[in-house]
């Protein structure tokens, strides 16, 4: 008895050592179930269907591998690599999953949907992999970097536990599973601009840190830009509001009293809104903001007034006070432009006048109200029977541009009262604004830029009706 085995031992051996050498019988191997290939025998034997196996049984025609040889789980480098399970036997050390082309770190292998069928070519980092089955659908293993890998499951469903780094790793699901989490770090946007964080996007989309990322979205924001007058004035009607006002002597009546047209806004609101007129004659964007604190020294590039002190005026202050200012759903109106080419203290340059113009408006949305920029009044100066459509540079320009960089509502103050001072036919006139008589002395109150009573009213209803046409929450308190 002991003869014939030993036969069959040294049989066995030498068709190993044949297979390695690229000599056996060539096999039409199948996945098997959990990984490894089921050969063919050769010439009748008999051969066993393993767990990725690599024991065979001998048959009278020759020995016939669970996991193919060469191509289907054998011991050659390219085909199956040195496994665990399954020692020096026929059939190559291959291992329970084994990492042979066809079911190595394939079907079973290093994952399922690991390196071949389902891994990195058909379901790795392709069908399986990074794509579908990878990192987002199944990640290194099913269940690897999760169920939607960095992105759906994260670090919770099939995170590290299905499949993730523990001991059946190389079998059932790789080490890699649960990979980066529930979405990991994944971006759907991109960070946002603007001051106050992420935008659409954000940094984490839908997946994020752990379903839903940091914040479905992100931040704050569309698209980079951080809204500062976002919408945030009442809108109701009915709500007890105030409106902040910020300007020159347009808007305060400077020479005749009641001659600004921020005297006369109260008028066309119900009793739900109150007026807190802080304008001042006389002053820039710089010295409304910086009252006393303006030097007339010139610096920079842009010839801009130095300041002494960096405090802010009585009357900016009293809009930031935290018991007594501005609140939420409240409106500010800031309107400057007609003294701010002036030599210094009052220069400002477009520059600087911009940036103060956020500052204004992000001081505001951060309290919870609603600013709304507006360009300067215009001027009387005629052409004919027509008012000229801007006697004030680039300052209505720059307001554009601020409320566009801003997404803060602007209303086109220089644009409309040129139009205005048409329709009222001021043009021509004999300059006689301080006639009682005249329809240009009527409206004006002693030169071209500031108002009677009378003028500053329809100026502030002009005003009112552009809230209506712009789909300004706050017209919505209109009488």
């Amino acid at each position: 008895m002991k003869a014939p085995l030993t036969r069959t031992l040294f049989g066995a051996f030498a068709l190993s050592a044949l297979t390695l050498l690229g000599c056996g019988s060539d096999t039409s191997p199948s996945p098997s179930a959990s990984g490894g290939t089921t050969g063919s025998p050769a010439s009748g034997g008999t051969s066993a269907s393993g767990t990725g196996g690599a024991s065979t049984t001998p048959g009278s025609g020759g020995a016939a591998t669970s996991g193919g040889t060469p191509a289907s789980g054998g011991t050659t480098a390219a085909q199956g690599g040195t496994l665990a399970k399954g020692g020096a036997t026929v059939g190559g050390t291959t291992s329970a999953a084994g990492q042979p082309a066809t079911g190595g770190s394939a079907t079973g292998g290093a994952a399922s949907g690991g390196s071949a069928t389902g891994g990195k070519p058909t379901g790795g980092s392709a069908s399986g992999g990074s794509a579908t089955g990878g990192k987002p659908t199944g990640g290194s293993d099913t269940g690897g970097s999760a169920t939607g890998g960095n992105n759906t499951g994260g670090s919770a469903t099939g995170g590290s536990d299905t499949g993730g780094s523990t001991a059946d790793a190389a079998a059932n699901g790789g080490s890699t599973a649960g990979d980066a989490a529930a979405g990991g770090k994944t971006e759907s946007g991109g960070s946002s601009g603007g001051p106050d964080g992420a935008a659409a996007g954000g940094k984490t989309a839908t997946g994020g840190s752990a379903s839903g990322g940091t914040a479905a979205g992100g931040a704050t924001g569309t698209g980079g830009v951080t809204p500062l007058g976002g919408g945030k004035g009442s809108s109701d009607g009915k709500t007890p509001i105030k409106v902040w006002m910020a300007g020159d002597s347009t808007m305060s009546g400077s020479g005749c009293d009641g001659g600004g047209w921020g005297d006369q806004f109260g008028a066309v609101f119900n009793s739900n809104v109150t007026i807190e007129n802080k304008s001042v004659a006389g002053r820039s964007i710089q010295t409304w903001l910086y009252e006393g604190a303006v030097t007339a020294t010139a610096a920079g590039a842009n010839k801009d007034c130095t300041l002494s002190s960096n405090t802010y005026s009585a009357n900016w202050n009293a809009m930031l006070d935290a018991n007594t200012g501005m609140k939420p759903g409240d409106y500010l109106f800031v309107q400057f432009g007609i003294n701010d080419g002036s030599p210094c203290p009052r220069f400002v340059s477009t520059t600087l006048f911009e940036t103060y113009l956020t500052t204004m408006a992000k001081a505001a949305s951060d309290r919870g109200a609603e600013a709304i920029f507006l360009t300067p009044t215009n001027a009387i100066i005629c052409t004919g029977s027509t008012a000229n459509a801007n006697t004030r540079g680039s300052y209505p320009a720059a307001v554009k541009a601020a409320g566009t960089a801003d997404n803060v509502p602007v209303i086109d103050v220089t644009t409309l009262t040129g139009t205005l001072y048409t329709s009222l036919g001021l043009c021509p006139n004999a300059g006689d604004y301080t006639s009682t008589t005249s329809k240009v002395g009527q409206f004006f109150c002693n030169d071209h830029t500031h108002f009677s009573p009378a003028g500053a009213l329809q100026i502030a209803q002009t005003v009112g009706q552009a809230l209506k046409d712009q789909g300004i929450g706050l017209a919505a308190y209109l009488k």
